[in-house]
């Protein structure tokens, strides 16, 4: 008898269980080797869950919308139809994970992006002329009644994605008048355009119900477990007055091209991450640990109210108009779920950006595994005295550093933050070159 455990996998060094988005497979449907069976919900994204089996999907035990630790059974695979029925034997004796015939199923996962999961990347054969759909587009496909064999896939590597089932099922179908807007009230004087937001704001969480209890998301519950161990980490804090009026006119003068304020901090702080290494640094049990590359992690607020940090990686080394397209897509991408575990958990410094919603200065809590953490308040006008004597208006704003007071002493953040004060200040030009 072969008959195989499809045990839920670790998608994240801290996974500790995982949600069943959706079974892209039904019980008696054959399943190839390297091909998605299930969807899953780590802590941190959505993952295609792939199978190194041949054969067919025998008993599924862990339904959609429920969770299972890491390790634990959650489905079976029988090499051959005539074991599907023994499989749901064991399946309801409960003795499978004791029978010794049984041996566990080997899973490769993939972020649930349009793109296919390549053998370099997870040891999967996957078989030319073979269908290969998002989990999205199959689902999609049963509810239109689209016939996936007929479409042309617009993926990388010719994966049918959910815009070519709309767009055959959308064929042929007159698009509906677009509703006719009121006119709005012309104003008697011109509004004040209000600044641009430095990075994006967050979708607002779904309204709560007065007096009911709702359990936390996968997400929350990850930023739950990682601010419960910042607390044995002894921290300190520093803050620092940047003005910003030359980071301003930059901005403005290069955002038609795609450059955003989040890329443009981001850069500033990785530039002076390199004359301060230390503030790149982290703790270890075996000494201080100095990374090799500076990876800025900034964190993005999440629809269903968690919290996630995109990281920007070599963002010292990668031009300004790059580094802008890069981040435009990890968002995109956070807010879908679909970031490789490599592009969220391999950030060496954090960037906290609330200034837009117009917080002077805040606290950030330092994340597990980094040095240093630097919280963004808003640029506001302030009255200041001038190198001559006199009086005038700058643009600045609060920055407030928190790093581990293990490894950083406070002469070592009042440096950097002097040198971030300096650049941004007296030569952010140098960030487009």
């Amino acid at each position: 008898m072969s008959i195989h455990e499809v045990f839920m996998p670790a998608l994240s060094s801290t996974m500790t269980e995982g949600k069943i988005v959706s079974w892209v497979k039904s019980p008696g449907d054959k399943v190839e080797k390297g091909e998605t069976v299930v969807v899953v919900e780590s802590d941190k994204a959505d993952m295609d869950v792939e199978t190194f089996y041949e054969g067919f999907l025998a008993h599924i035990i862990v339904e959609a919308g429920e969770t299972a630790p890491v390790g634990s059974a959650i489905a079976f695979i029988a090499e051959t139809e005539a074991e599907i029925e023994q499989a749901k034997s064991l399946a309801n004796s409960g003795s499978a994970a004791a029978t010794p015939t049984s041996s566990p199923e080997p899973v490769a996962a993939t972020a649930s992006a349009a793109t296919p999961a390549l053998a370099s990347q997870n040891g999967s054969n996957h078989k030319e002329g073979r269908l290969v759909a998002s989990p999205r587009a199959r689902k999609l496909a049963k509810e239109l009644k689209v016939d996936l064999t007929t479409l042309q896939g617009s993926g990388p590597h010719g994966r049918i994605v959910a815009e070519d089932v709309e767009a055959l099922s959308n064929k042929g179908k007159q698009p509906a008048p677009a509703p006719v807007a009121p006119a709005a009230p012309v104003p008697t004087s011109a509004p004040v355009t209000p600044p641009a937001p430095r990075t994006p704001a967050p979708a607002p969480v779904a309204a709560a119900v007065p007096g009911q209890t709702v359990p936390l998301t996968t997400f929350q519950n990850a930023v739950v477990r990682n601010m419960v161990a910042t607390i044995s980490v002894p921290v300190f804090r520093v803050g620092y007055t940047i003005t910003t009026d030359g980071l301003d006119k930059l901005y403005k003068q290069i955002k038609s091209k795609g450059v955003t304020m989040t890329a443009l901090l981001a850069k500033a702080v990785a530039v002076t991450l390199q004359k301060h290494p230390l503030l790149n640094a982290s703790y270890s049990d075996q000494g201080i640990v100095y990374h090799s590359d500076i990876n800025i992690s900034v964190a993005v607020a999440m629809d269903d109210g968690g919290l996630i940090t995109p990281v920007l990686q070599n963002a010292d080394a990668v031009d300004i108009y790059s580094l802008s397209r890069t981040w435009k897509s990890l968002v995109e991408r956070a807010r879908a779920k679909q970031l490789q575990p490599q592009e969220y958990n391999s950030g060496t410094f954090t960037l906290s950006n609330l200034g837009m919603f117009g917080v002077d200065k805040f606290d950030a809590i330092l994340p597990p595994g980094q040095g240093s953490i630097l919280a963004i308040g808003a640029s506001r006008p302030q009255v200041v005295a001038t190198p001559d004597g006199l009086f005038g208006v700058r643009q600045q704003m609060q920055v407030n550093i928190t790093s581990d007071h293990r490894i950083i002493y406070g002469a070592h953040a009042a440096a950097f933050l002097q040198d971030l004060a300096k650049l941004i200040e007296t030569n952010p030009q140098s960030l487009t070159l």
